[in-house]
């Protein structure tokens, strides 16, 4: 063999095309191809019923759920339908998934930190998938007087952004701000007619 074609022998075939150059210097393309899965390192497949039951644990740490909200996180992490409603009759029975405690728990919550009324906490437990006779059952331990504590302080944070308003105008938005927080019209118009009197002059 002469020098020549020995020579021309050890020139890597992407010489003279920059593409292939790169390709060749970057390894550009090598993602495509996934290395072999090692399967001792990888392991037998998790157990369904042990990766559901970790999803619920998940999904209950730091914060209750109804029974629908977690039986539709299982169903779409793929977890056959029979493990999940096992798992969770086993999560009630042990009192982990319980939908009354979890009812009575959000309307006060919501009523307190959101100021909502009895109509718009039934429309969020319902969106929640719990059963009506349980939001029935929740909505009836709140007081009214507390309802209408709410009102009023919702009314009164509010009027504090409206001292270039007229009063008509005042009560126009306020009952409305009242309405899409779920209270009904008499209690609203109650309400905001009392809080928009009682504004001090200068605030007018």
């Amino acid at each position: 063999m002469t020098s020549e074609s020995a020579s021309s022998a050890d020139v890597p075939d992407w010489v003279g095309d920059v593409s292939l150059g790169v390709d060749a210097w970057t390894r550009r393309g090598a993602e495509t191809q996934p290395p072999p899965v090692d399967e001792v390192v990888e392991g037998p497949a998790a157990d369904p019923e042990s990766v559901a039951r970790k999803i619920l644990l998940d999904q209950l740490t730091g914060q209750a759920r109804s029974r629908h909200e977690l039986a539709t996180r299982l169903a779409k992490r793929n977890v056959p339908e029979e493990i999940a409603a096992r798992l969770l009759d086993r999560f009630e029975e042990v009192g982990l998934v319980d939908d009354q405690a979890f009812a009575r728990l959000w309307t006060t919550s919501r009523q307190s930190s959101k100021g909502l009324a009895r109509r718009a906490l039934a429309q969020e437990l319902r969106r929640k998938g719990v059963a009506d006779d349980v939001v029935r059952e929740a909505l009836d331990e709140l007081d009214p007087a507390d309802e209408e504590a709410a009102a009023r302080a919702l009314v009164q944070r509010k009027l504090r952004t409206m001292s270039r308003l007229d009063d008509t105008t005042k009560a126009r938005r306020l009952v409305g701000m009242l309405a899409r927080k779920g209270y009904p019209s008499g209690l609203a118009l109650a309400v905001v007619r009392d809080e928009v009197a009682g504004m001090p002059e200068s605030d007018a």
